[in-house]
């Protein structure tokens, strides 16, 4: 995969703006970006984390009844700690602070509860061609996709919008050209390829058990027109 950012994003979606903004601002220390419009009622409110992006979708209205998502939560690596500092946001959204290079965390963790590792470890490894780090670790640029625990996941094939952490987000060159790989190697699509104005193409495809995975082509990092 042709990385144009060596970090994942990760985003969720919540009802409640002023308290969730407050928690990744003050309480984890996270420095606030902008925020950008998603239609429909939602705002994306963008943090920065250690070059990843933490991107808290704010919707007016209620979200879907969609079931959890395998991400189960978020490690964020801090200098200067000298143990993980567990935490839940305001919604209950599981995050802990390590230390930096701790377990291989150098920037973030999305940590996924799943239904079968091996379907997942080739998923990654194949499918993502993400580097393995490790049984059940997946390195992608220096963020780590962690299966951290096995137990039942329902799919939600379709549906990337729903309360709690709902999707990851691999910065690359062409949209277009890995979504069509990831296919090919044995992906499942959670959304076809779509520009929104004059800032991204992207497109989800979906693990192997339906979970989201954006596939963004950010004009801000490969420059040139979508």
């Amino acid at each position: 995969m042709d990385l144009a950012k060596q970090h994942l994003d990760i985003g969720l979606f919540s009802t409640n703006r002023d308290d969730q903004l407050a928690f990744w601002q003050q309480t984890v220390g996270l420095p606030y970006d902008h925020m950008g419009k998603l239609g429909g009622g939602m705002q994306q409110h963008r943090h920065h984390m250690n070059g990843s992006i933490l991107k808290m979708n704010h919707s007016r209205g209620p979200l879907p009844d969609a079931p959890p998502s395998g991400i189960v939560g978020l490690e964020i690596a801090r200098e200067g700690l000298t143990a993980p500092q567990a935490l839940a946001d305001p919604d209950g959204n599981k995050v802990t602070l390590v230390p930096k290079g701790l377990n291989g965390v150098e920037g973030i963790a999305i940590l996924l509860r799943v239904n079968d590792p091996a379907a997942h470890d080739r998923f990654w490894t194949h499918a993502m061609q993400f580097e393995r780090a490790g049984e059940g670790r997946y390195r992608c640029g220096d963020s780590l996709v962690v299966v951290a625990e096995k137990g039942k996941v329902e799919s939600a094939v379709g549906q990337w919008r729903g309360p709690g952490y709902r999707y990851m987000t691999v910065q690359v060159w062409d949209c277009l050209a890995e979504y069509a790989g990831i296919l090919e190697r044995g992906g499942t699509s959670g959304g076809e390829p779509r520009v929104l104005g004059d800032t991204v193409r992207y497109a989800f495809v979906c693990d192997p058990d339906g979970n989201h995975i954006e596939i963004s082509q950010r004009a801000s990092l490969t420059g040139g027109t979508l």
